[in-house]
């Protein structure tokens, strides 16, 4: 049997560890082969028309650029949580519930990845969406909290590089709550207001304190 932690958790070597980081790798390859899986080829009358294809594929526009926003978006969190649990030195039941919750929400993105791509024009499909990816990045601000007060981490992080990382993993949910009310005056400013995301990166980069990369890589 594998050694258990003195709070009643794993160790990183174990079996049941291991079981954990294959069922959420499992969860992302399955989340982000249904976002495609919501995209049907259109149909047509005339299926000789090249312009009737070209038409159908036209309207479909919104669908694709849905699909390729929330296939980076979960990407994107896949590697954070790859790099989160190459940081632990174990896990207890706690961060095992927590991840599971985590887990749902992410599964859970196809969905309204479907309803924004279908009804894109629709400020609530864009509120969907925003609310379901914030709840996402809020949750992994939790998964790393937890982490961090019971000690599961590999080496104790310095309290201004934790607040930091904190901070600016926060940073999406902000971002994607804003999206909401901007998305009543214009979906397509809300959609293009995500993309903030990069240069608020950077420039909270400029406040990043020493030594920060060397915990936040391992």
């Amino acid at each position: 049997m594998a050694p258990r932690r003195r709070n009643g958790g794993y160790e990183h070597e174990s079996v049941e560890f291991g079981r954990v980081v294959s069922f959420s790798d499992g969860m992302f390859a399955i989340a982000m082969t249904l976002l495609v899986v919501t995209i049907a080829a259109p149909a047509i009358d005339d299926k000789d028309s090249v312009g009737a294809l070209a038409d159908a594929l036209a309207e479909m526009e919104s669908q694709v650029i849905s699909f390729f926003i929330s296939f980076a978006v979960i990407g994107r969190y896949w590697i954070a949580h790859h790099t989160f649990f190459s940081q632990l030195k174990g896990i207890d039941n706690g961060l095992i519930s927590l991840n599971l919750i985590y887990l749902a929400f992410v599964a859970f993105l196809p969905f309204p990845t479907d309803v924004l791509g279908t009804y894109f024009e629709n400020p609530l499909a864009v509120t969907l969406y925003a609310v379901s990816v914030a709840i996402v990045s809020g949750l992994e601000v939790v998964l790393f909290r937890h982490a961090h007060r019971n000690e599961l981490l590999t080496r104790r992080w310095p309290d201004d590089v934790y607040r930091w990382q904190m901070v600016t993993s926060l940073l999406p949910v902000g971002l994607f709550a804003l999206s909401i009310p901007i998305a009543y005056v214009s979906t397509v400013a809300a959609a293009c207001s995500w993309a903030l995301a990069f240069p608020i990166f950077a420039f909270a980069g400029r406040w990043k304190p020493a030594r920060a990369d060397e915990f936040i890589r391992g």
